[in-house]
């Protein structure tokens, strides 16, 4: 990936773009080659997973509207083995199509038009939610639930003696409620740490993920013991 610091070299970030208009595709293209990125391109949604699994990209740009299959169909092929981040981009608009991408594993959602900035912004960030931890961060190691055991260095959950398959941002989210166990972190904190500064009203988005963590790691999901709702503040995790 880019190096934000200057530091040892990494390889590039692999970006796969998904879309079927070639007038932003061609833009999306030239603006991230130019950012040093590298950048494969799919018309269609079966040509888009094919080149998943042959390039394995570090982040997925996905419109939704594709000619042979809708693009949540598409999020849930690569969520079947890939937890790599993926930006939706697409000209729905309503909140309802918004949370259904982003409950079938979706990171992020940019409305058509957009702003190369915003979306280049947002690529950033869903990058960053995915990379490892650095040093320094990993004081507290695991924490242990009568349900499931998280293990913060490792990035893993463990849960009946199986891992838990997350994607980067229900992992971020939940690494940040860890991280400060027994207390409230109000939506608008939740919003900033994991999605970004620019981010402070899209409570849809904390609704959508806290019900993913539940069903993933609640015993009984509809009364959570570890991922508490304060209404209309914020979230807590108890052990």
């Amino acid at each position: 990936m880019v190096s934000p610091t200057g530091g040892t070299p990494q390889a590039p970030t692999r970006v796969l773009v998904i879309d079927d208009e070639p007038q932003i595709v061609r833009a999306l293209v030239i603006n991230l080659r130019a950012r040093k990125y590298e950048v494969d391109a799919a018309h269609d949604g079966a040509s888009a997973l094919q080149l998943a699994a042959a390039r394995h990209p570090d982040v997925v740009v996905l419109d939704l509207g594709l000619p042979d299959m809708d693009g949540v169909e598409v999020i849930r092929g690569l969520r079947g083995w890939t937890r790599v981040p993926i930006l939706v981009l697409s000209a729905r608009h309503t909140s309802d199509e918004k949370v259904q991408a982003l409950d079938a594993g979706a990171d992020d959602y940019v409305t058509k038009p957009f702003g190369m900035d915003e979306l280049l912004a947002r690529l950033r960030a869903a990058v960053r939610r995915a990379e490892p931890l650095g040093a320094g961060e990993n004081d507290v190691q695991t924490v242990e639930t009568e349900e499931f055991t998280v293990d913060l260095a490792a990035k893993k959950v463990n849960r009946g003696g199986r891992d838990v398959r997350l994607t980067p941002t229900e992992w971020h989210l939940l690494e940040v409620l860890v991280r400060n166990t027994g207390r409230l972190v109000s939506q608008r904190q939740l919003l900033q740490e994991v999605w970004g500064p620019s981010y402070g009203t899209e409570t849809n988005y904390l609704r959508v993920y806290m019900a993913q963590l539940r069903r993933k790691l609640e015993a009984d999901p509809s009364h959570p013991k570890h991922f508490i709702t304060e209404p209309g503040m914020g979230y807590r995790f108890e052990r």
